[in-house]
């Protein structure tokens, strides 16, 4: 197995099992589904009408979970040292972190959003663009996230920290996907939500590793 590989392999396992998993951001995600409509009343035409939104806002906030144990633990441990010594560069390593993040609870997560809008009121048929939004967003999440949690690495109550960071990152995604639902469903152009989200999940993808890379050197400097 290549170097990557394993890399994947063991940043998976360790976001599966030891980063909290899929089960806690699912588990939060249905709970936020659930106590929506006991807050703002059972009406089914007023919760139809925010059901794009309040998938996306609970998506995003699920997502903010396990954020801080993405380099924490390596920090710790000292793995992050070996990491860095690495003949992989470190900006791949970072990548390939938050891409295990991703398939560890962004791919759930794109999972239950589409089941969490029908819970709400939306209808049937937007269920595959809510979760094609979700898994797009899902990977701006985990590499805006990534970014967060390498600027916070040593700091005290470095959870909070991370979430102050990220969440200003976190609000062009939800307003790019809850864009392009609500003009679906207003029978408007709704693609160019899309794309904007898709450009901005890929300016992340790419730019962010050198961000996290250059975090985590100026914590072990």
């Amino acid at each position: 197995m290549s170097r990557l590989g394993a890399l994947l392999a063991r940043e998976t396992a360790l976001a599966w099992g030891k980063g909290g998993g899929p089960l806690v951001s699912v588990g939060f995600y249905a709970g936020v589904a659930t106590l929506l409509p006991l807050a703002i009343g059972p009406e089914p035409a007023r919760l139809a009408a925010i059901a794009p939104g309040a998938a996306w806002v609970g998506l995003a906030l699920a997502s903010l979970l396990s954020l801080d144990r993405l380099f924490e633990r390596d920090y710790e441990d000292g793995a992050l040292d070996h990491l860095v010594l690495s003949p992989t560069p470190l900006e791949l390593t970072c990548a390939v972190k938050c891409f295990a993040q991703w398939l560890a609870t962004g791919a759930p997560l794109a999972l239950a959003a589409p089941v969490a809008a029908i819970a709400l009121g939306a209808p049937l048929n937007l269920a595959p663009l809510v979760f094609v939004c979700a898994l797009i967003g899902g990977l701006a999440f985990a590499f805006t996230g990534g970014i967060g949690a390498a600027l916070s690495l040593g700091a005290r109550r470095g959870g909070l920290l991370t979430a102050v960071i990220v969440l200003p990152l976190f609000v062009p995604p939800v307003i790019f996907g809850g864009g392009a639902l609500a003009s679906y469903l207003a029978g408007l152009p709704w693609t160019s939500g899309l794309v904007l989200l898709g450009a901005y999940a890929a300016a992340f993808v790419a730019l962010g590793p050198l961000f996290m890379a250059a975090a985590c050197r100026n914590a072990l400097s």
